[in-house]
């Protein structure tokens, strides 16, 4: 048996946060508590969504506290903030962060026993559907307004953990490719190459199957068409990024991921390295690591990459290439070849063990020991 879970509603094109008061007036929502970050509000973005509830007469209460990478207090402080508003819904912009924040707060909200937000991590038993989330992503990347999953940093413990809950989908998703021209090259870069191992380690991961492989081929095509264009700030590479990060999401949702994200989200935990960053380092290093468990599925990776004449490719030239291809693309928008100046030889052990207990390895097509996983960090270094 395999199921899929997806928004009960989304909007993709320039324009499309103009749906969101029709959206809360028909759902009988009264008052919006609206997530985002602080840099989102400094530099007017939240605003364009700001001016559109203006307009529309919707009440809502702005609650920018949010970091980079939300933590437990983080969350905690959200949830208080969210009671003492009197909002019953969420309106959540931004990237990750703002989404993976508001979905822990919508979660708490209708299921406080799990106030102390530790006890998220993994599946958690949650019993209602969170308060309902209109996502409005700003980064085209993560994927968060179309997931069941969102990611949590514990300070204390210097990790972060992944939470996979069916009940904090957001009802609607509005990707709206206009609330991302502000992007700065970097992140867009970063954001994008994220978008790009969702779709590949979704397109091997061992829960793959035909419904999320079709997801999967597109959005690799996608991206790997739009992620120039958009770090070069086209419209096409735009509105190209904003559609191909949310089809990944619409698979890698579903049949979960690898040990690329196992292995970023410690050094995002350990280092702040932005994700995506770690993302497209590690990844063509954990694609040849993986080949030998992933049939023929590097040829459709590379022929989806844009690589020319696949088809008369032996295996071990169209297992190259795709790896080639990826390394090629990281490249070409400005993202570091290794780890060099990142990790640090008496973190390993750490990170590694971060790795193996992350939510994302037992999706890996290959089962990694401990060992394998501190070659691989090595390798890079």
């Amino acid at each position: 048996m395999s199921r899929i879970i997806l928004n009960e509603t989304s909007y993709h094109g320039a324009g499309c946060i103009a749906e969101i008061p029709g959206e809360l007036n028909g759902r009988g929502l009264k008052k919006a508590f609206v997530c985002s970050d602080p840099d989102l509000v400094k530099f007017g973005v939240t605003k364009k969504v700001l001016d559109i509830l203006d307009q529309a007469k919707i009440p809502y209460e702005l609650y920018s506290d949010i970091k980079p990478n939300p933590t437990i207090e983080n969350v905690q402080t959200g949830v208080a903030a969210f009671k003492a508003s009197g909002a019953d819904s969420i309106v959540a912009i931004g990237g990750g962060s703002s989404m993976d924040k508001a979905k822990a707060i919508g979660i708490i909200i209708t299921n406080p026993e799990f106030e102390d937000v530790r006890s998220l991590e993994g599946v958690a038993p949650t019993k209602k559907p969170c308060v309902p989330i209109i996502a409005v992503p700003t980064t085209a990347g993560t994927a968060a307004e179309v997931t069941i999953n969102y990611v949590i940093t514990d300070v204390q413990k210097k990790r972060k953990f992944v939470c996979v809950d069916v009940h904090d989908i957001p009802v609607v998703a509005v990707v709206d490719p206009d609330m991302m021209s502000t992007m700065p090259k970097s992140l867009t870069a970063a954001t994008g190459m994220d978008a790009l191992t969702h779709a590949i380690e979704g397109y091997i991961t061992k829960g793959a199957w035909e419904m999320t492989d079709m997801f999967h081929i597109k959005a690799i095509e996608i991206i790997a068409r739009s992620l120039r264009g958009a770090v070069a700030n086209t419209k096409e590479g735009r509105d190209g990024m904003a559609l191909g990060q949310y089809v990944a999401g619409m698979g890698f949702s579903n049949v979960g991921l690898g040990i690329v994200h196992s292995m970023a989200h410690a050094l995002g935990a350990v280092y702040d390295t932005p994700h995506g960053v770690g993302n497209a380092i590690l990844l063509p290093t954990v694609m040849e690591y993986n080949a030998e468990y992933t049939g023929e599925k590097y040829r459709d990776i590379a022929k989806a990459m844009g690589v020319e004449g696949t088809e008369n490719m032996t295996q071990e030239e169209y297992r190259k290439a795709a790896v080639e291809a990826v390394k090629q693309l990281s490249k070409d928008v400005g993202i570091p070849a290794d780890l060099k100046g990142i990790v640090k030889e008496e973190d390993i052990d750490f990170l590694a063990q971060s790795a193996m207990d992350d939510a994302c390895r037992p999706g890996n097509p290959k089962d990694p020991t401990l060992e394998d996983i501190k070659a691989l960090y090595r390798s890079l270094m």
